[in-house]
């Protein structure tokens, strides 16, 4: 209560004076979005995969996004920022919630929400270690995990829901929703991610949620071919993925938040630089967060 919250740390006078006015501006998170479409060099991404595969290691698109993603906040813990209630807060931990898919045919789909602890320090191959783990833990269809059962809890009485979910809200303006809670809501995170190549979907940029306390919404894209001029005055066509992004506005400046995204795709380009641990991590206000290796 009062600024203090199990997930974060408010950030004071340091911030430039317009960041600490905005969030009066724009009181919603809805009211600060910034839609912007990231076209990833697909090429790059898939060589890696190719040359890990033929090692005997399996790594994913979308775990190579979200460890460029783990890797940039390393860096630049500002992406790492959240707002609730006008206050500005550094956040205590690093995760990434998204949707998993338990079936799927022509007409039926089957999924959960999942989410995922992430240490700054994180390799990519860590980063897949912990995706794959908890995938495994949620793929069966009997399979529920916390998240599904507090939901059905509350979808199990009848009128609790709109009750116990306009309550939760008013904890979490305050600051006292018990972090128990916290740890199970997909809302509650450092980004939302969604692959809607999965389902041959084109990306979208997917609104963020009100709730909560997510800053960042990735959506990525069917890949699709972009045709630049080359130095030599020639047309090149290469395979992309784009990735429709949203976010929060009012966490940082406009050039913090475009440098991030630039090394985001820089990392991508080059995913080699993901298997080493950064030679230093930034930390926000000194708020220093670990999480076991993976098995």
């Amino acid at each position: 209560m009062f600024g203090k919250r199990p997930d974060g740390k408010t950030v004071g006078s340091s911030v430039d004076p317009i960041t600490r006015l905005t969030p009066y501006i724009m009181t919603e998170r809805s009211d600060a979005m910034v839609n912007s479409t990231q076209y990833i060099d697909n090429e790059a991404m898939i060589e890696y995969i190719r040359k890990k595969r033929d090692e005997g290691i399996r790594i994913t698109q979308m775990e190579l996004i979200i460890a460029a993603f783990v890797r940039v906040v390393s860096q630049m813990p500002q992406f790492n920022r959240f707002i609730v209630g006008k206050k500005l807060y550094a956040r205590k931990e690093l995760t990434v919630s998204f949707v998993m898919l338990k079936e799927r045919s022509a007409s039926h789909i089957v999924e959960t929400t999942i989410k995922v602890f992430f240490d700054p320090c994180d390799t990519v191959f860590d980063v897949s270690r912990r995706i794959n783990k908890l995938v495994e833990e949620n793929s069966k269809l009997e399979d529920s995990n916390n998240t599904d059962k507090l939901v059905n809890i509350l979808l199990g009485i009848p009128g609790l829901l709109p009750v116990t979910v306009g309550f939760l809200k008013l904890l979490d303006r305050c600051g006292c929703l018990p972090k128990k809670i916290i740890d199970l809501s997909p809302f509650h995170s450092s980004m939302f991610i969604t692959n809607m190549a999965s389902i041959k979907m084109e990306h979208v940029h997917h609104h963020i949620y009100n709730f909560g306390s997510t800053s960042f919404f990735f959506a990525i894209g069917t890949r699709e071919t972009r045709v630049r001029l080359a130095r030599d005055g020639k047309l090149e066509a290469k395979w992309h993925i784009p990735i429709g992004t949203v976010s929060d506005e009012r966490i940082a400046p406009g050039g913090t938040m475009a440098l991030g995204l630039s090394m985001f795709k820089s990392l991508l380009k080059d995913p080699k630089k993901l298997e080493q641990p950064p030679e230093k991590v930034v930390y926000d206000r000194e708020l220093e967060y670990h999480v076991p290796k993976p098995e």
